[in-house]
């Protein structure tokens, strides 16, 4: 992650505790979808709607 990445991402987590008295779950949720999103990147070595030549599928759409 890089550094103007981890600052959004830090801002974003700031206001929506700020903003959201049920902050706390949608930063929760946030983060559950970004570590299986990663987790689903590494199983299938493959992005999100990515296809290759060695894979007759490929990987699509959000799990939450």
């Amino acid at each position: 992650m890089t550094k103007t990445e981890s600052k959004t991402a830090s801002a974003a987590v700031k206001d929506i505790l700020l903003s959201n008295p049920d902050g706390l779950h949608e930063v929760i949720r946030a983060v559950m979808q970004e570590v299986l999103e990663a987790e689903m990147d590494e199983a299938l070595d493959a992005s999100k709607s990515e296809r290759t030549p060695e894979r007759l599928g490929y990987r699509s759409g959000y799990y939450g």
